[in-house]
């Protein structure tokens, strides 16, 4: 017994450690942490070090991360956000899924595949990698831009499609082998549209009334094991019933899309998908055979560039047939050509009902791991190539002769368009300008004119007018940027007042130093307007909560005007010391007070009585 637990953690410690080296180096690399789990399970697996030699029972184990991860999709899919994006999912993302896989089925197909193999090649390696393209995206700032949205609708596609396909793997295999009767085939099915049934009915009528009992036990380990149990006695009712236990999971989450637990489950089950998730990718490195990539790393590198290239293509194809721009599509196609996490589980899939060689589906999910690797690299390059032929084209179009107006508004992100709206609003002339193509496009779509242009540099400037204007307002985020732009404005455009938005304490000195004429923190104003309510919502007298806001907001600046002449440091002592409570000032009487003696008081109050009883 001692020995098998020796065992078991001696085997844990190696795949934590495997983990913790490769990941953050892949990724300071900028390569993505799913490649460095796929190195990090080949260095440690019988391709590599040998420090693994029996991958089946791993493999079993990491299974459980694609559950998981289907869990969590289906938790995601509310029915109002899908119908909100119904025609990118439905329409955009079956066309990019059906034209890859008829693409690379075909070249497959050519390369002697089997029809099924090649078709399971094809819609394998025409799936696209959701992890990669999330993170790219997210480190991009670009989730909301057009193309980033129709590329998430296209993987939310994608990850859907998953399901029903995994479903129909064993359906062809049944048919194919001609082992079973008709009516098995028969009792089959039916068992499989009863656990179906059966997964429904639990999810309507059974799961939210569990999980309130649960709830109020307030026993958060028990919700944790709940959901567990939830999601792996789903995926071991579907592999009961000959469907993939993936399915199960998913359709455990979507019922529970509704649900007003389901942010309580996904936070429950997400360190538990993250660790089986990356074993997941480490089982698959550790099931790559080193020999056979080695004995025709040539081709494999070939086919890798060539299958990225073309599903690149392909994919820019349909996007621009869908009405994107030459640049949204372009990356969208680098951006979705890796292939997919899914991949890894079609392939052995495929490979286990015989309809791919052991041979070929090796080298299959070779080239997927491999076009994880170039995929990345591609989209890097292509959007740096977007960037530096673009700008050109966008400034050698641009025309500002009809730009004209008071104001100048530099950068129309999320800042700069409040500001400008207070000027329309005002009916205040004023030019937009900002380098950004998609929000300029976006920004038409909408009935608002904004120029192409770069506002750090002084030709850009001069076209666009800044020095008819009276204000230039600097609403972009780059601070570097910002303060350079002051500098050039207050040099060569002394008649117009510069107002920039600052970043942080730091920046605002920055800007100070530049000359700027007036500044705002871009959370600064608004933090104190949430800060007034929360003291009237703590019973706070509306006038004192003004008070109190209007003395930190005098705290700020004299803190501001201390570290301008004594550095960083200067002015800490108001930070967090009590506001002075100042008295009510003295009001002169509105009549000269007169000085009377008792007599007089006594004679004016008999005075009195006699007035009110006559």
């Amino acid at each position: 017994m001692e020995h098998a637990n020796g065992e078991f953690l001696s085997s844990l410690l190696l795949f934590l450690g495997a983990a913790v080296v490769a990941v953050p180096i892949f990724k300071r690399l900028g390569l993505g942490a799913i490649l460095g789990y796929l190195i990090a399970g080949l260095a440690i697996g019988p391709s590599g070090f040998g420090l693994f030699t029996n991958t089946t029972s791993i493999q079993h184990i990491a299974e459980l991360g694609i559950v998981l991860l289907l869990f969590v999709i289906g938790l995601e899919l509310q029915p109002s956000r899908l119908i909100a994006m119904r025609r990118d999912i439905f329409g955009l993302g079956a066309l990019q899924l059906g034209v890859c896989a008829l693409v690379i089925g075909g070249i497959a197909s050519a390369l002697g595949l089997s029809a099924l193999g090649a078709a399971i090649v094809g819609i394998s390696l025409a799936l696209s990698a959701t992890a990669i393209a999330l993170r790219v995206l997210n480190d991009r700032g670009d989730l909301q831009a057009s193309y980033g949205q129709r590329s998430f609708a296209v993987l939310l596609f994608q990850d859907m499609a998953v399901v029903p396909i995994l479903a129909l793997v064993p359906l062809f295999a049944v048919e194919t082998a001609e082992v079973a009767r008709e009516s098995n085939s028969l009792i089959h099915a039916g068992i499989m549209v009863g656990s179906i049934a059966i997964v429904v009915l639990a999810g309507l009528y059974l799961l939210n009334p569990l999980f309130r009992l649960l709830a109020s036990t307030e026993a958060r380990e028990v919700m944790t094991a709940a959901a567990l149990l939830l999601v792996l006695g789903t995926a071991l009712l579907m592999q009961w019933a000959g469907m993939s236990m993936a399915l199960g999971a998913f359709l455990a989450g979507v019922l529970l899309a509704e649900s007003n637990f389901r942010h309580e489950l996904e936070a429950d089950i997400e360190p538990f998908r993250g660790l089986l998730l990356g074993l997941f990718f480490m089982s698959v490195g550790m099931d790559i055979d080193r020999k056979l990539v080695l004995a025709h790393w040539l081709v494999l590198v070939v086919l890798a560039l060539g299958m990225t290239l073309v599903k690149s293509v392909s994919i820019a194809a349909v996007f621009r047939l869908t009405g994107s721009s030459k640049i949204d599509a372009f990356r969208a196609g680098a951006l979705l050509s890796p292939a997919g996490e899914f991949a890894f589980v079609l392939i052995p899939l495929g490979a286990s009902y015989n309809f791919l060689e052991p041979d070929q589906a090796a080298m299959a999910k070779a080239l997927a791991a491999l076009t994880m690797l170039f995929g990345p690299l591609v989209a890097a390059g292509i959007d740096r190539l977007l960037k530096y032929f673009a700008p050109a084209a966008a400034v050698a179009e641009q025309d500002f002769s009809d730009a004209q107006g008071k104001a100048l508004v530099i950068g129309f992100g999320r800042f700069g368009q409040v500001v400008a709206q207070v000027l329309r609003t005002a009916n205040v002339e004023t030019t937009i300008i900002d380098k950004d193509v998609e929000m300029i496009d976006v920004a038409a779509r909408f009935g608002t004119k904004v120029y192409f242009g770069d506002g750090a540099r002084l030709d850009v400037l001069r076209a666009a007018g800044a020095a008819e204007v009276r204000v230039i307002c600097i609403a972009i985020d780059n601070r570097a940027d910002t303060v350079k732009i002051v500098e050039m404005a207050k040099a060569e455009f002394p008649l117009a007042q510069v107002y920039a938005r600052a970043y942080d304490r730091q920046h605002v000195l920055a800007l100070l130093d530049a000359g700027v004429d007036y500044h705002m923190r871009e959370t600064y104003e608004s933090a104190l307007a949430f800060g007034h309510q929360t003291l009237e919502g703590l019973g706070v007298d509306m006038a004192e909560a003004e008070d109190i806001i209007e003395d930190v907001r005098d705290r700020d600046a004299r803190r501001i005007s201390a570290q301008q002449q004594g550095g960083i440091y200067a002015g800490m002592d108001l930070i967090n010391s009590k506001r002075l409570v100042r008295p009510e000032p003295l009001e002169r009487p509105e009549k000269i007070g007169v000085t009377v003696n008792r007599d007089e008081i006594e004679a004016a109050e008999a005075a009195k009585e006699e007035e009110e009883t006559g």
